[in-house]
Protein backbone atom coordinates (compact mmCIF):
# COMPACT_ATOMS: atom_id res chain seq x y z
CA UNK A 1 0.00 0.00 0.00
CA UNK A 2 0.99 3.61 -0.47
CA UNK A 3 0.23 6.99 1.08
CA UNK A 4 -3.36 7.05 -0.16
CA UNK A 5 -4.28 4.17 2.14
CA UNK A 6 -1.68 4.29 4.91
CA UNK A 7 -2.19 8.01 5.52
CA UNK A 8 -5.54 9.28 4.26
CA UNK A 9 -7.61 6.08 4.42
CA UNK A 10 -6.18 5.32 7.86
CA UNK A 11 -7.26 8.79 9.00
CA UNK A 12 -10.78 7.99 7.78
CA UNK A 13 -10.80 4.63 9.58
CA UNK A 14 -9.57 6.21 12.81
CA UNK A 15 -12.18 8.96 12.71
CA UNK A 16 -14.96 6.45 12.02
CA UNK A 17 -13.65 4.39 14.94
CA UNK A 18 -14.29 7.34 17.26
CA UNK A 19 -10.93 9.07 17.51
CA UNK A 20 -10.80 12.86 17.36
CA UNK A 21 -9.38 14.74 14.39
CA UNK A 22 -6.04 15.30 16.16
CA UNK A 23 -5.85 11.70 17.35
CA UNK A 24 -6.67 10.44 13.87
CA UNK A 25 -3.86 12.59 12.45
CA UNK A 26 -1.40 11.07 14.92
CA UNK A 27 -2.48 7.54 14.02
CA UNK A 28 -2.34 8.03 10.26
CA UNK A 29 0.97 9.92 10.46
CA UNK A 30 2.48 7.00 12.34
CA UNK A 31 1.04 4.50 9.88
CA UNK A 32 2.60 6.37 6.95
CA UNK A 33 5.87 6.99 8.79
CA UNK A 34 6.50 3.23 8.78
CA UNK A 35 7.34 3.64 5.09
CA UNK A 36 9.89 6.36 5.87
CA UNK A 37 11.63 5.36 9.09
CA UNK A 38 14.93 4.14 7.64
CA UNK A 39 18.34 3.62 9.23
CA UNK A 40 19.53 6.68 7.28
CA UNK A 41 16.89 8.87 8.92
CA UNK A 42 17.44 7.37 12.37
CA UNK A 43 21.17 7.97 12.04
CA UNK A 44 20.47 11.62 11.24
CA UNK A 45 18.26 11.85 14.33
CA UNK A 46 20.82 9.96 16.47
CA UNK A 47 18.02 7.53 17.29
CA UNK A 48 18.20 3.72 17.73
CA UNK A 49 18.99 2.21 14.33
CA UNK A 50 17.15 -0.98 15.25
CA UNK A 51 13.89 0.97 15.06
CA UNK A 52 14.16 1.05 11.25
CA UNK A 53 10.85 0.02 9.72
CA UNK A 54 11.89 0.27 6.07
CA UNK A 55 14.98 0.33 3.85
CA UNK A 56 15.62 2.97 1.22
CA UNK A 57 16.62 1.96 -2.30
CA UNK A 58 20.14 3.28 -1.76
CA UNK A 59 20.37 1.32 1.48
CA UNK A 60 19.19 -1.81 -0.31
CA UNK A 61 21.88 -1.40 -2.95
CA UNK A 62 24.55 -1.40 -0.26
CA UNK A 63 23.03 -3.99 2.04
CA UNK A 64 24.85 -7.22 2.74
CA UNK A 65 23.27 -10.47 1.61
CA UNK A 66 25.25 -12.73 3.91
CA UNK A 67 23.41 -14.41 6.77
CA UNK A 68 23.55 -11.39 9.08
CA UNK A 69 22.46 -8.97 6.34
CA UNK A 70 19.56 -11.19 5.29
CA UNK A 71 18.42 -11.48 8.90
CA UNK A 72 18.30 -7.69 9.20
CA UNK A 73 16.31 -7.45 5.96
CA UNK A 74 13.85 -10.07 7.15
CA UNK A 75 13.38 -8.47 10.57
CA UNK A 76 12.30 -5.24 8.91
CA UNK A 77 10.16 -6.49 6.06
CA UNK A 78 8.50 -9.43 7.82
CA UNK A 79 7.72 -7.34 10.90
CA UNK A 80 6.14 -4.33 9.19
CA UNK A 81 5.19 -5.07 5.58
CA UNK A 82 4.84 -8.84 5.04
CA UNK A 83 3.59 -10.24 8.33
CA UNK A 84 3.84 -14.07 8.16
CA UNK A 85 0.55 -15.95 8.05
CA UNK A 86 1.55 -19.38 9.37
CA UNK A 87 4.94 -19.90 10.99
CA UNK A 88 4.23 -23.61 11.32
CA UNK A 89 2.91 -24.32 7.82
CA UNK A 90 3.80 -27.71 6.37
CA UNK A 91 4.58 -28.71 2.81
CA UNK A 92 5.36 -32.20 1.51
CA UNK A 93 8.72 -32.82 -0.08
CA UNK A 94 10.06 -29.49 1.10
CA UNK A 95 13.43 -29.13 2.84
CA UNK A 96 13.78 -26.88 5.89
CA UNK A 97 15.75 -24.23 4.01
CA UNK A 98 12.86 -23.62 1.62
CA UNK A 99 10.17 -24.36 4.20
CA UNK A 100 11.45 -21.54 6.42
CA UNK A 101 10.85 -19.07 3.58
CA UNK A 102 7.50 -20.62 2.72
CA UNK A 103 6.40 -20.03 6.31
CA UNK A 104 7.04 -16.30 5.94
CA UNK A 105 4.42 -15.84 3.19
CA UNK A 106 2.08 -13.02 4.13
CA UNK A 107 -1.72 -13.26 4.23
CA UNK A 108 -4.42 -11.51 6.27
CA UNK A 109 -6.07 -12.82 9.43
CA UNK A 110 -3.05 -14.50 10.95
CA UNK A 111 -2.35 -15.16 14.60
CA UNK A 112 0.44 -12.60 14.31
CA UNK A 113 -1.93 -9.84 13.24
CA UNK A 114 -3.93 -10.50 16.41
CA UNK A 115 -0.71 -10.20 18.42
CA UNK A 116 0.19 -7.03 16.51
CA UNK A 117 -3.10 -5.33 17.41
CA UNK A 118 -2.98 -6.58 21.00
CA UNK A 119 0.57 -5.25 21.31
CA UNK A 120 -0.77 -1.74 20.64
CA UNK A 121 -3.57 -2.06 23.20
CA UNK A 122 -3.20 0.43 26.05
CA UNK A 123 -0.24 2.08 24.38
CA UNK A 124 0.32 5.21 22.33
CA UNK A 125 -1.46 6.53 19.25
CA UNK A 126 1.83 5.91 17.48
CA UNK A 127 1.60 2.22 18.39
CA UNK A 128 -1.92 2.14 16.97
CA UNK A 129 -0.62 3.66 13.73
CA UNK A 130 2.18 1.12 13.42
CA UNK A 131 -0.32 -1.70 13.97
CA UNK A 132 -2.64 -0.29 11.29
CA UNK A 133 0.18 -0.20 8.75
CA UNK A 134 1.05 -3.82 9.45
CA UNK A 135 -2.60 -4.92 9.37
CA UNK A 136 -3.35 -3.11 6.10
CA UNK A 137 -0.28 -4.53 4.38
CA UNK A 138 -1.35 -8.08 5.15
CA UNK A 139 -4.15 -7.51 2.62
CA UNK A 140 -2.18 -5.72 -0.07
CA UNK A 141 0.91 -7.92 0.17
CA UNK A 142 -0.78 -11.32 0.31
CA UNK A 143 1.17 -14.21 -1.22
CA UNK A 144 4.58 -12.53 -0.98
CA UNK A 145 7.22 -12.89 1.74
CA UNK A 146 9.35 -10.30 3.51
CA UNK A 147 12.60 -12.08 2.79
CA UNK A 148 14.56 -12.38 -0.48
CA UNK A 149 13.46 -15.54 -2.32
CA UNK A 150 13.35 -16.30 -6.03
CA UNK A 151 11.22 -19.39 -5.36
CA UNK A 152 8.61 -17.50 -3.30
CA UNK A 153 8.45 -14.03 -4.82
CA UNK A 154 9.29 -14.38 -8.51
CA UNK A 155 6.69 -13.87 -11.25
CA UNK A 156 6.68 -15.33 -14.75
CA UNK A 157 5.11 -14.79 -18.17
CA UNK A 158 1.62 -15.75 -16.94
CA UNK A 159 0.53 -12.48 -15.34
CA UNK A 160 -2.79 -10.91 -16.35
CA UNK A 161 -4.68 -7.82 -15.30
CA UNK A 162 -8.48 -7.98 -15.15
CA UNK A 163 -9.80 -4.64 -16.38
CA UNK A 164 -13.52 -3.83 -15.93
CA UNK A 165 -15.36 -4.07 -19.24
CA UNK A 166 -19.13 -3.64 -19.10
CA UNK A 167 -20.56 -6.27 -16.76
CA UNK A 168 -17.39 -8.34 -16.89
CA UNK A 169 -13.64 -8.03 -17.21
CA UNK A 170 -11.15 -7.89 -20.03
CA UNK A 171 -8.01 -9.94 -19.47
CA UNK A 172 -4.87 -8.05 -20.41
CA UNK A 173 -1.45 -9.65 -20.40
CA UNK A 174 0.80 -7.49 -18.26
CA UNK A 175 4.14 -6.36 -19.58
CA UNK A 176 6.77 -5.80 -16.91
CA UNK A 177 9.75 -3.56 -17.56
CA UNK A 178 12.69 -2.61 -15.38
CA UNK A 179 13.25 1.12 -15.52
CA UNK A 180 14.36 3.66 -12.95
CA UNK A 181 12.41 6.49 -14.58
CA UNK A 182 9.42 5.16 -16.55
CA UNK A 183 6.04 5.46 -14.81
CA UNK A 184 3.47 2.67 -14.79
CA UNK A 185 1.18 2.86 -17.83
CA UNK A 186 -2.34 1.94 -16.73
CA UNK A 187 -3.80 2.21 -20.22
CA UNK A 188 -1.36 -0.26 -21.78
CA UNK A 189 -0.89 -2.46 -18.68
CA UNK A 190 2.85 -1.82 -18.68
CA UNK A 191 4.32 -1.85 -15.17
CA UNK A 192 7.77 -1.38 -13.69
CA UNK A 193 9.20 -4.21 -11.58
CA UNK A 194 12.53 -5.26 -10.10
CA UNK A 195 15.31 -6.70 -12.22
CA UNK A 196 15.11 -10.43 -12.96
CA UNK A 197 17.68 -12.27 -10.87
CA UNK A 198 17.75 -16.03 -10.39
CA UNK A 199 19.81 -15.81 -7.19
CA UNK A 200 17.63 -16.99 -4.32
CA UNK A 201 18.97 -14.30 -2.01
CA UNK A 202 19.06 -11.39 -4.45
CA UNK A 203 17.47 -8.24 -3.04
CA UNK A 204 15.52 -8.03 -6.31
CA UNK A 205 13.51 -11.00 -5.08
CA UNK A 206 12.31 -9.32 -1.88
CA UNK A 207 8.58 -8.95 -1.26
CA UNK A 208 6.50 -7.96 -4.28
CA UNK A 209 9.34 -6.32 -6.20
CA UNK A 210 8.91 -8.76 -9.08
CA UNK A 211 5.23 -7.75 -9.29
CA UNK A 212 6.04 -4.04 -9.18
CA UNK A 213 3.45 -1.79 -7.55
CA UNK A 214 0.47 -3.91 -8.60
CA UNK A 215 -0.24 -5.04 -5.03
CA UNK A 216 -0.24 -1.35 -3.95
CA UNK A 217 -2.96 -0.17 -6.34
CA UNK A 218 -6.42 -0.45 -4.81
CA UNK A 219 -8.11 -0.77 -8.25
CA UNK A 220 -5.92 -3.66 -9.38
CA UNK A 221 -7.22 -7.15 -10.08
CA UNK A 222 -4.63 -9.62 -11.33
CA UNK A 223 -3.88 -13.32 -11.60
CA UNK A 224 -0.58 -15.16 -11.80
CA UNK A 225 1.16 -18.50 -11.17
CA UNK A 226 3.45 -18.47 -8.11
CA UNK A 227 5.97 -21.30 -7.88
CA UNK A 228 5.21 -21.89 -4.19
CA UNK A 229 1.60 -22.76 -5.15
CA UNK A 230 2.80 -25.37 -7.67
CA UNK A 231 1.93 -22.92 -10.44
CA UNK A 232 -1.78 -22.98 -9.68
CA UNK A 233 -3.41 -19.71 -10.68
CA UNK A 234 -4.07 -17.19 -7.92
CA UNK A 235 -6.51 -14.31 -8.34
CA UNK A 236 -5.91 -11.13 -6.36
CA UNK A 237 -8.92 -8.80 -6.10
CA UNK A 238 -7.55 -5.60 -4.54
CA UNK A 239 -10.82 -3.58 -4.44
CA UNK A 240 -12.48 -6.31 -2.39
CA UNK A 241 -9.46 -6.88 -0.17
CA UNK A 242 -8.74 -3.21 0.41
CA UNK A 243 -12.35 -2.74 1.49
CA UNK A 244 -11.94 -5.62 3.93
CA UNK A 245 -8.73 -4.01 5.16
CA UNK A 246 -10.54 -0.72 5.80
CA UNK A 247 -13.38 -2.42 7.69
CA UNK A 248 -10.89 -4.44 9.72
CA UNK A 249 -8.96 -1.28 10.62
CA UNK A 250 -12.14 0.35 11.92
CA UNK A 251 -12.86 -2.76 13.99
CA UNK A 252 -9.28 -2.91 15.30
CA UNK A 253 -9.19 0.78 16.17
CA UNK A 254 -12.51 0.58 18.02
CA UNK A 255 -10.98 -2.29 20.01
CA UNK A 256 -7.91 -0.19 20.78
CA UNK A 257 -10.22 2.59 22.01
CA UNK A 258 -11.82 0.12 24.42
CA UNK A 259 -15.18 -0.30 22.66
CA UNK A 260 -14.80 -4.09 22.57
CA UNK A 261 -13.02 -6.58 24.80
CA UNK A 262 -11.28 -8.70 22.18
CA UNK A 263 -9.82 -8.43 18.70
CA UNK A 264 -10.64 -11.49 16.63
CA UNK A 265 -9.60 -12.69 13.19
CA UNK A 266 -11.95 -12.47 10.24
CA UNK A 267 -14.06 -9.80 11.91
CA UNK A 268 -14.86 -6.50 10.18
CA UNK A 269 -16.86 -3.46 11.24
CA UNK A 270 -19.05 -3.48 8.14
CA UNK A 271 -21.93 -1.91 10.07
CA UNK A 272 -19.96 1.21 11.00
CA UNK A 273 -18.67 1.53 7.44
CA UNK A 274 -21.98 0.75 5.71
CA UNK A 275 -23.20 4.37 5.29
CA UNK A 276 -20.00 5.18 3.39
CA UNK A 277 -19.44 1.88 1.59
CA UNK A 278 -20.43 3.15 -1.86
CA UNK A 279 -18.14 6.16 -1.58
CA UNK A 280 -15.21 4.05 -0.39
CA UNK A 281 -15.67 1.43 -3.10
CA UNK A 282 -15.86 4.20 -5.70
CA UNK A 283 -12.43 5.42 -4.60
CA UNK A 284 -10.98 1.91 -4.49
CA UNK A 285 -11.96 0.92 -8.03
CA UNK A 286 -10.88 4.17 -9.71
CA UNK A 287 -7.96 3.53 -12.07
CA UNK A 288 -5.50 6.16 -10.91
CA UNK A 289 -2.10 6.57 -9.36
CA UNK A 290 -1.17 7.44 -5.80
CA UNK A 291 -1.67 11.21 -6.19
CA UNK A 292 -5.25 10.93 -7.43
CA UNK A 293 -6.16 8.36 -4.79
CA UNK A 294 -4.68 10.62 -2.09
CA UNK A 295 -6.90 13.49 -3.25
CA UNK A 296 -10.02 11.32 -3.15
CA UNK A 297 -9.34 9.85 0.29
CA UNK A 298 -8.39 13.27 1.66
CA UNK A 299 -11.64 14.81 0.39
CA UNK A 300 -13.61 11.96 1.97
CA UNK A 301 -11.79 12.34 5.29
CA UNK A 302 -12.35 16.08 5.41
CA UNK A 303 -16.05 15.56 4.74
CA UNK A 304 -16.20 13.08 7.62
CA UNK A 305 -14.52 15.29 10.21
CA UNK A 306 -15.13 18.77 8.85
CA UNK A 307 -11.43 19.47 9.46
CA UNK A 308 -8.44 19.99 7.20
CA UNK A 309 -6.12 16.99 6.93
CA UNK A 310 -2.56 18.27 6.80
CA UNK A 311 -0.38 16.73 4.12
CA UNK A 312 2.19 14.23 5.33
CA UNK A 313 5.46 15.98 6.23
CA UNK A 314 8.29 13.61 7.08
CA UNK A 315 10.17 16.33 8.99
CA UNK A 316 7.23 17.46 11.11
CA UNK A 317 8.38 15.97 14.43
CA UNK A 318 12.13 15.74 13.92
CA UNK A 319 13.12 18.96 15.70
CA UNK A 320 11.07 17.99 18.75
CA UNK A 321 12.98 14.70 18.98
CA UNK A 322 16.48 16.04 18.36
CA UNK A 323 15.91 18.97 20.72
CA UNK A 324 14.67 16.88 23.63
CA UNK A 325 16.93 15.92 26.52
CA UNK A 326 18.04 12.29 26.48
CA UNK A 327 15.69 11.25 29.27
CA UNK A 328 12.77 13.00 27.55
CA UNK A 329 13.12 11.64 24.02
CA UNK A 330 10.73 8.72 24.62
CA UNK A 331 8.01 11.24 25.47
CA UNK A 332 8.22 12.95 22.07
CA UNK A 333 6.10 11.98 19.07
CA UNK A 334 8.95 10.18 17.31
CA UNK A 335 10.15 8.71 20.60
CA UNK A 336 6.80 6.99 21.03
CA UNK A 337 6.90 5.83 17.42
CA UNK A 338 10.38 4.38 17.94
CA UNK A 339 9.26 2.46 21.02
CA UNK A 340 6.28 1.08 19.10
CA UNK A 341 8.51 0.05 16.19
CA UNK A 342 10.99 -1.68 18.49
CA UNK A 343 8.14 -3.51 20.23
CA UNK A 344 6.66 -4.75 16.95
CA UNK A 345 10.01 -5.86 15.56
CA UNK A 346 10.95 -7.58 18.80
CA UNK A 347 7.64 -9.46 18.95
CA UNK A 348 7.70 -10.70 15.36
CA UNK A 349 11.38 -11.65 15.49
CA UNK A 350 10.73 -13.60 18.68
CA UNK A 351 7.79 -15.49 17.17
CA UNK A 352 9.77 -16.38 14.04
CA UNK A 353 12.71 -17.55 16.17
CA UNK A 354 10.51 -19.59 18.53
CA UNK A 355 9.02 -21.38 15.53
CA UNK A 356 12.49 -22.78 14.82
CA UNK A 357 13.12 -20.39 11.93
CA UNK A 358 16.40 -18.43 12.04
CA UNK A 359 15.77 -16.22 8.98
CA UNK A 360 15.05 -13.20 11.19
CA UNK A 361 17.92 -13.92 13.57
CA UNK A 362 17.99 -14.90 17.21
CA UNK A 363 15.72 -13.85 20.05
CA UNK A 364 16.28 -14.36 23.78
CA UNK A 365 13.54 -14.32 26.40
CA UNK A 366 15.05 -11.75 28.75
CA UNK A 367 12.53 -12.53 31.54
CA UNK A 368 14.01 -16.03 31.78
CA UNK A 369 17.63 -15.48 30.75
CA UNK A 370 18.25 -11.81 31.40
CA UNK A 371 18.85 -9.14 28.80
CA UNK A 372 21.51 -10.15 26.28
CA UNK A 373 20.23 -8.39 23.18
CA UNK A 374 20.88 -5.27 21.13
CA UNK A 375 21.12 -2.28 23.46
CA UNK A 376 18.57 -0.43 21.29
CA UNK A 377 15.94 -2.69 22.84
CA UNK A 378 17.03 -2.07 26.44
CA UNK A 379 14.55 0.78 26.64
CA UNK A 380 11.71 -1.68 26.09
CA UNK A 381 12.96 -3.84 28.95
CA UNK A 382 13.31 -0.88 31.28
CA UNK A 383 9.89 0.38 30.30
CA UNK A 384 8.24 -2.97 30.96
CA UNK A 385 9.99 -3.46 34.28
CA UNK A 386 8.97 0.01 35.35
CA UNK A 387 5.36 -0.55 34.30
CA UNK A 388 5.44 2.56 32.14
CA UNK A 389 3.36 2.80 28.98
CA UNK A 390 4.49 5.08 26.18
Amino acid sequence: MQKDFHYYATYCAAFLAGYSHEESLSICYSAQFVDWCSATLLSKLKAPLSAATTQLQLEMMDTRTDRVGLQDITRIWASFHFLPYDLHATRKGCGKRYLDKYRLICKPNSDLVVETVNLAKGRSLQAAGVAMHVLADTWAHSYFAGTPSFAINNTNYHFYELVPDGDGFEERKIKFIHSTSAPDDFEKSVYVNSLYQTSEKSIMNLGHGRAGHLPDYSFMRYKYLPAWADYEEILKDNPKEYFNAFCQMVYALRYLRGESQTFEKETYDSEKVAPYASRIKEILIKRQGEAGACEDWKAFGEELSGCTIDDFDMERYQDEYTGAEKDQKNATFLGKFILAALSQKSMVTNRIFKSGNKLAGYSVDYEKKGFHGNRDFKGLVDQKEGGDQA
